[in-house]
C-alpha cells in the first residue's frame, strides 16, 4: 500500500494549533446507498448556517472513477467555465452554540479504500480525535407516515443501545463508511454510526425528514447543537405534497395502510430510549438491516403481498377508474417532484437528479 500520509493535504497553521485537537469528528459519504438524498442534505445544511474553514484535502485524482461518476461543467455560449472537481476534505466546524467540531465529507472513494481509511485513522490519531460519527441511509419497507427509524452501531454501547433491538446476521455489500468504523475501532478509537430508515418509495428522492433525523442523532451522539430548522419546514411542505398524492390514489393508500400495519404490529413490543437517555436495550447492526432490507424488497413475497392487497382494494372498490387487478406498477414511489404517475393514473411528481452528488 502506497503511503496513507501522501494522501491528503493538511493546512499547517491548523494542524500546529491545539484549537484543531481533542475534537469530536462526524462524517458522512455521497455515493453509495444514500436514500433520501440524508447525507447531501446534512451536508448542504452544516455548509449553509455553520461557521466552518478548510483543515485538510484529499487528492481525488487518485480516490475518484470520473467515468463511473463524471463531474459538472458549465458552457457559456462558447466556452467553458466552472467546473466542479469532485472533492474529499476534512472541515472544523462551530455548531449552534460556537462549540468546534470536525467533519469529513464527500464523495465517497471509489479506489484505494484501504489507504484511505489508514489516512483518515493517521488524522483522527495526530488531531486526538475524542469520537468519530458517521451516518448514511437505506430504503426500508416502512410508511412516511411514522417516526424515522435509526439503527445505531459501532463500539459505544452508551450510544447505540436501546435505538433499536432487531440483531439478524448477514453479509452485505460494504461502504467505505463501514470500513472506515470498523478499521476505527479496531484501532481503539470511538465510533458510532447511524443508519436512518427511509421508506422505500420514496428513497430517490430529498426526503428532508430523515436529514433532520440524522442531523439529530449526529448532535446527540456528538453532543452538539446542529441546524434544523430549514429542514423541518422543507419536511412539512414535503409531507402534505406526499399526502395529497396518497389521498389521490385508493392503490397507494392500501399500500401505506399494509406498511403502517406491520410497522405497528412490530413496533408494538419494541421499547427504544430517547435520546436524551444513556441506557436501555441492545441495538442492531446497520450492515446486517440493510441485507435484510434488501433481501425483502427483492424477494417474491415482498410482490406477491403487495398484488395480493392492491387486488383485494380493487374487490372493494369495483368500477374504480374501470381497472382490473393491480398491475406491478402499483408500488411505484410516490416522490415529491417531478412530472411522473401515480398507481391508478394520478399525476405525481418524479425523482429529481443528484446534481453531481453521487
Amino acid at each position: 500500500m502506497l503511503d496513507p500520509l501522501t494522501l491528503f493535504n493538511l493546512d499547517p497553521e491548523l494542524a500546529a494549533s491545539a484549537e484543531v485537537r481533542g475534537l469530536r469528528l462526524i462524517a458522512g459519504f455521497t455515493g453509495f446507498g444514500e436514500a433520501g438524498h440524508v447525507v447531501s442534505q446534512v451536508r448542504d445544511e452544516l455548509f449553509e448556517n455553520l461557521e466552518h474553514d478548510l483543515v485538510a484535502t484529499f487528492d481525488a485524482d487518485q480516490l475518484i472513477d470520473y467515468r463511473a461518476r463524471r463531474p459538472q461543467l458549465t458552457f457559456v455560449e462558447d466556452h467553458f467555465t466552472g467546473y466542479e472537481a469532485p472533492r474529499i476534505e476534512l472541515h472544523r466546524f462551530y455548531d449552534g452554540l460556537g462549540e468546534p467540531f470536525l467533519f469529513l465529507t464527500g464523495f465517497e472513494p471509489d479506489f484505494q479504500w484501504e489507504r484511505f481509511t489508514a489516512a483518515v485513522l493517521s488524522l483522527v490519531q495526530a488531531l486526538d480525535v475524542s469520537l468519530v460519527a458517521w451516518v448514511h441511509s437505506i430504503p426500508m419497507p416502512v410508511p412516511h407516515t411514522r417516526p424515522i427509524g435509526v439503527t445505531a452501531h459501532g463500539n459505544r454501547p452508551d450510544l447505540i443501545e436501546g435505538i433499536s433491538s432487531w440483531k439478524p446476521t448477514a453479509q452485505i455489500q460494504a461502504a467505505v463508511g463501514h470500513l472506515l468504523e470498523l478499521r476505527l475501532s479496531e484501532a481503539g478509537v470511538d465510533v458510532v454510526g447511524h443508519v436512518v430508515h427511509v421508506p422505500h418509495y420514496l428513497s430517490d428522492a430529498e426526503f428532508p425528514p430523515a436529514a433532520v433525523a440524522a442531523l439529530e442523532y449526529l448532535g446527540a451522539a456528538a453532543n452538539l447543537v446542529l441546524p434544523t430548522d430549514r429542514l423541518r419546514e422543507a419536511g412539512r411542505e414535503v409531507e402534505k405534497q406526499i399526502a395529497q398524492q396518497v389521498d389521490a390514489s385508493a392503490e397507494v393508500r392500501g399500500v401505506v395502510a399494509t406498511l403502517e400495519s406491520r410497522y405497528d404490529e412490530y413496533n408494538g413490543s419494541t421499547v427504544r430510549r430517547s435520546l436524551l437517555v444513556k441506557n436501555n436495550d441492545e441495538l442492531p447492526d446497520a450492515e446486517e438491516l440493510g441485507a435484510a432490507v434488501e433481501a425483502y424488497l427483492a424477494s417474491p413475497q415482498a410482490e406477491e403481498e403487495t398484488e395480493a392487497l392492491l387486488v383485494g382494494q380493487n374487490e372493494q372498490e369495483p368500477g374504480q377508474d374501470g381497472k382490473g387487478p393491480a398491475s406491478d406498477e402499483d408500488e411505484e414511489s410516490v416522490e415529491p417532484n417531478g412530472p411522473e404517475r401515480l398507481p391508478g393514473g394520478e399525476d405525481r411528481p418524479g425523482t429529481p437528479g443528484d446534481n453531481g452528488n453521487a
